[in-house]
């Protein structure tokens, strides 16, 4: 049986503009006034963390990485609660799998306080109950361990699982994990990283272009081969 392996933030939910928010807020505070959301999006993909230790040293910022991961994270978790809106198509393919009883889990670059205020203020949670965050596991994408991770949880092999991502380093990450990947890249203009070049399926234009029928068709045929 195929399982499905989300990615959360700009894959299943809009999470990126309360994450710019709260590392712009973390940032000022710490002496940077000016970061934008163009430089924002050159991390998109890469975990929490993993970004505020190259801006930390980006910036000569003094403030130990650990301070800074807090800062931010209790910015980013009084904007998830009340900010965070799944997309519809992909809130659609979910309930679709969901009611078809395919596996699946999340796993993402966020710590597990945030998935799980994410999740619980869709309501995303009461289909998706298997969470794994960088933070459990060795290296965050483009490594492979979270997805590697979760398709343990799961119970499956990973030829048998199939990544639902955004960004280009996750895409990377599934390829290494031996997934197969469906990409919608957050950012349209990167559809053309080469990252993306292995997904079996690509939706060039990102989520406007999304459809949870051709995804649930394109996934219906593997699952049938």
């Amino acid at each position: 049986m195929i399982s499905v392996i989300f990615d959360l933030d700009g894959t299943l939910v809009d999470s990126e503009p309360n994450y710019y928010e709260s590392g712009r807020r973390t940032l000022e505070r710490h002496g940077v006034p000016d970061f934008t959301w163009e430089q924002h999006s050159r991390y998109i993909g890469i975990g929490t963390l993993e970004t505020l230790e190259i801006l930390r040293e980006s910036y000569g910022i003094e403030t130990p990485v650990e301070q800074l991961l807090a800062e931010q994270n209790a910015a980013y978790l009084e904007l998830a609660r009340t900010h965070t809106e799944a997309y519809p198509e992909m809130r659609k393919f979910v309930e679709r799998l969901h009611a078809d009883g395919v596996p699946m889990a999340v796993a993402s670059g966020s710590s597990l306080e945030a998935i799980d205020a994410v999740l619980a203020g869709t309501g995303l949670d009461a289909l998706l109950t298997t969470v794994v965050s960088a933070e459990e596991v060795a290296q965050g994408k483009p490594a492979p361990d979270v997805f590697l991770e979760a398709a343990r949880r799961l119970g499956a092999e990973p030829a048998d699982c199939v990544v639902v991502e955004d960004a280009a380093p996750g895409a990377l990450a599934a390829h290494a994990a031996g997934m197969r990947c469906v990409a919608i890249p957050y950012v349209a203009a990167t559809a053309g990283d080469p990252a993306f070049a292995s997904a079996g399926l690509l939706f060039r234009s990102g989520q406007p272009e999304f459809s949870a029928d051709t995804a649930y068709d394109w996934l219906a045929e593997r699952r049938a081969a």
